[in-house]
């Protein structure tokens, strides 16, 4: 899985503020407030690093997120332990949601420290269910998805043979967890977090939000320089993430206040963040209208992509993220009335919009 999305992602004309500087380098931390650690670990793709945050919490510290179950991680987590938590324990491993550059390693840190996951229910159990594919032949529905998206022989075949690798970069989940609440309080320490929980990008993403330390981490629901990979999957063909990513942006807007300080899964730590919620919000529904222009005609699922995405999707690894994301689109636009579907004798979906 992806955290970025390939729609347009530049900040356009807002401005954002970057108040630390510089950020963390790869395998370095820095504090953004008394008790709060930013911890930087590399990943090996485009989107080359993962922000992870260390609160304390008594004796010992709190982390959230933890980066791929791979060896250079664990190798660079040793030194986190030794040098930047000082030797102090893991009390707890918080998770924001199941993608494996976050919940990668909880597995092997809450053994090692003897200590409990928390996340939320359907982040934990949708793992578990993806965890389970690995190394499992491709299930018929999911080439069947593909196909009616438009995929060629060779893009199934391609997808047959990389299926099941979801969990090749997640340690040994925890056998039990303790189930994150929107809403609810914890405490961490000296000071008070809220959960707020959205979803698009995932299914019960939670966010963490401190009032007195003025300190939002978000987790990929809200990122400064990318926008958030939404996207439908085969487990559930007729889902709507965009509408759920879309009021968990206004959610947002709604219930945290501008003036905190956003500490993101990936980019740097950020000012602005109803000015970055707006911008989201007006990108998303500029490729939407240059969609529906597209859909004066008939179009599959593959053929929309020059419609919403700015780069050319002529490389494999992008082509189904690229789909889940039309996909996304497509099913907005149709859950809403806006485009009809019809299934030609192949089995390939093409949708139009109505009344053209």
């Amino acid at each position: 899985m992806n955290d970025s999305s390939l729609l347009s992602s530049d900040t356009g004309k807002t401005v954002l503020q970057y108040p630390i500087d510089p950020a963390p380098g790869m395998g370095e931390a820095v504090t953004v407030a008394p008790g709060v650690l930013w911890l930087r670990m590399p990943l090996p793709f485009s989107l080359d690093h993962i922000n992870l945050w260390a609160i304390a919490d008594g004796e010992g510290w709190a982390i959230v997120d933890t980066g791929l179950s791979v060896p250079a991680s664990v190798q660079i987590w040793n030194r986190f332990l030794r040098e930047a938590l000082q030797g102090r324990p893991v009390t707890r491993v918080l998770v924001t949601h199941m993608h494996p550059d976050h919940i990668g390693l909880a597995g092997w840190l809450t053994r090692k420290f003897n200590c409990r996951l928390w996340i939320t229910r359907s982040e934990y159990m949708s793992c578990r269910v993806l965890v389970g594919d690995t190394g499992r032949e491709a299930p018929l529905d999911g080439t069947s998805f593909y196909h009616r998206a438009g995929w060629s022989e060779a893009e199934l075949e391609n997808y047959r043979a990389r299926f099941g690798a979801f969990g090749k970069t997640i340690y040994r989940l925890p056998d039990s967890y303790r189930r994150l609440v929107d809403g609810e309080v914890l405490s961490i320490g000296a000071h008070q977090w809220r959960v707020v929980v959205g979803s698009g990008h995932s299914p019960e993403h939670a966010c963490l939000y401190c009032p007195q330390l003025k300190l939002f981490i978000s987790g990929d629901q809200v990122l400064p320089r990318i926008s958030s990979n939404v996207s439908v999957h085969a487990i559930e063909p007729d889902a709507d993430p965009l509408a759920d990513w879309l009021q968990s942006l206004q959610k947002l807007r709604e219930h945290i206040p501008d003036e905190v300080l956003v500490l993101p899964a990936h980019n740097e730590a950020f000012r602005g963040l109803h000015a970055r919620i707006a911008h989201l919000a007006a990108s998303q529904e500029r490729a939407l209208t240059r969609l529906r222009e597209a859909l004066s005609q008939p179009q599959r699922a593959v053929d929309v992509f020059s419609a919403l995405f700015a780069r050319r999707i002529d490389d494999s690894s992008l082509l189904g993220m690229a789909t889940g994301e039309s996909l996304a689109n497509l099913n907005y636009l149709l859950q809403r009335g806006e485009i009809g579907v019809t299934q030609d004798a192949e089995g390939v979906a093409w949708y139009q919009r109505l009344g053209v």
